[in-house]
């Protein structure tokens, strides 16, 4: 036989018959002492269990710490019940649970939106924590915390009440409050059907007729401000000059003042000096034929150039583009009327 904290006579002490063993309660320490105590006892009471069986019985009920506690207690330290039960209740001392003070019940107020219902059940769990608690004290503090005036100015009328007969008065007050909550949301309920639909829609048109008012009243999306605009009978820029000398819009400023007077660049420098060279070159070349023309005779010709076809528009441009023979700084002769 291994330790044990029992003494010998506990541990020959027998069963009775059909004893059943309180394995469905379990005490791990976090809890009551003195409740698992309690029904412990209660239990054993009922089985018929003598001082040992209860001594027997009892560890079997524990469980975790517990367990541990009590095989870790000196060997033949137990000799009673009453010995497991001071040193239990010594160990687990500070899972006991403190009684509250009746004047804790004046916190114990009914809510906003709370049933008298549920407030007296609160307030009787509240009741079962306090100790040494009266009917006068109980009476009083259910008063103050109650917000149903009809039921609160029925228990003014009698000094003191006894809980039992607060529960059968409090029966009345609680149907009344719970009728009067049905037929309240009834009324709202239908008030607000009423004001969701004032009118009832009544032949509603069928769904092709809907598809069809769609199509109808559809319209394409528009892009801009505007989408068509009148063609112009002129050029733009005969437009600009007519809108420019009205004052609608200034006048488009020289290239000098927005640029601010600075010199132009090199490139285009080198390209209006190519386009001014290419106009002199054409100008000179137009004033040589001309002269050419005017130093032939005119009579032969003339007859000979009128039946000549006309030069076409290669010939002229190569013409044009050909070094004349002239000096550059040489002034052509004028034409003399004939």
């Amino acid at each position: 036989m291994g330790a044990t904290p029992f003494t010998e006579g506990i541990l020959r002490a027998k069963l009775p018959k059909g004893f059943d063993k309180p394995t469905d309660m379990k005490y791990d320490g976090t809890k009551d002492p003195q409740e698992h105590l309690t029904a412990f006892e209660a239990r054993m009471n009922l089985e018929g269990a003598t001082d040992a069986v209860r001594c027997r019985a009892f560890p079997v009920t524990l469980a975790g710490p517990a367990i541990k506690w009590f095989n870790a207690l000196p060997n033949g330290s137990i000799t009673s019940f009453h010995d497991i039960t001071r040193k239990f209740m010594a160990q687990f001392t500070t899972r006991i649970t403190k009684a509250k003070h009746p004047i804790s019940l004046l916190g114990v107020t009914q809510r906003q939106e709370e049933s008298t219902r549920k407030y007296l059940d609160r307030f009787n769990d509240e009741c079962l924590t306090v100790d040494g608690l009266t009917d006068s004290v109980a009476s009083l503090c259910l008063t103050n915390g109650l917000m149903n005036e009809d039921f609160r100015k029925h228990l003014t009328t009698k000094p003191v009440w006894t809980m039992h007969e607060i529960q059968n008065v409090a029966k009345d007050y609680i149907n009344d409050e719970e009728v009067s909550q049905v037929v309240a949301a009834n009324k709202r309920q239908h008030a607000a059907t009423q004001h969701g639909n004032p009118t009832p829609r009544h032949n509603a048109p069928p769904k092709e007729n809907q598809r069809d008012h769609l199509k109808s009243t559809y319209r394409p999306p528009r892009i801009g401000k505007f989408s068509n605009y009148t063609p112009l009978t002129t050029s733009i820029t005969e437009v600009y000059h007519q809108i420019a000398d009205r004052g609608i819009i200034p006048r488009a400023r020289p290239l000098k003042e927005r640029t601010g007077g600075n010199k132009p660049s090199t490139a285009t420098i080198t390209a209006d000096t190519a386009t001014k060279h290419k106009i002199v070159t054409i100008s000179k070349t137009l004033l040589s034929k001309l002269y050419e023309t005017a130093n032939s005779p005119s009579s032969s010709k003339s007859s000979e150039n009128q039946g000549a076809p006309t030069e076409t528009n290669h010939q002229k441009e190569k013409d044009a583009t050909q070094e004349p023979k002239n000096h550059p700084g040489k002034t052509p002769k004028k034409i003399r009327p004939s």
